[in-house]
């Protein structure tokens, strides 16, 4: 998979592309910087949705739940180590079976 682009060079396409000039296509931008023309028509969508011109899911939305589903798998693998643990004490201080003392 490329390397992504960084984020100051994408915002940087956008503000372009949308400061075109009249005449100008966004294909001969995206050819300018070098940039396939449907990676900046994602590029120009991404922006409108983090502006909240147009409805989705923002960066920083898609940021906090990949955090916070990463957060859920690491407590959930907790909870099993916990859960395992409990099960193993709880075996070893039963008394032990047939004990023959009196």
């Amino acid at each position: 998979m490329p390397k992504p682009y960084p984020t100051e060079f994408r915002d940087d396409v956008v503000r372009v592309a949308r400061n075109r000039e009249p005449g100008v296509t966004i294909e001969q931008i995206a050819k300018d910087f070098g940039v396939h023309p449907m990676t900046m028509q994602k590029w120009l969508q991404r922006a409108a949705v983090d502006e909240g011109a147009k409805p989705g899911q923002t960066r920083t939305e898609a940021a906090e739940l990949r955090e916070a589903r990463k957060r859920i798998r690491l407590l959930e693998q907790e909870n099993e180590v916990l859960r395992r643990a409990a099960a193993y004490l709880s075996q070893a201080n039963l008394p032990g079976k047939g004990s023959t003392r009196s």
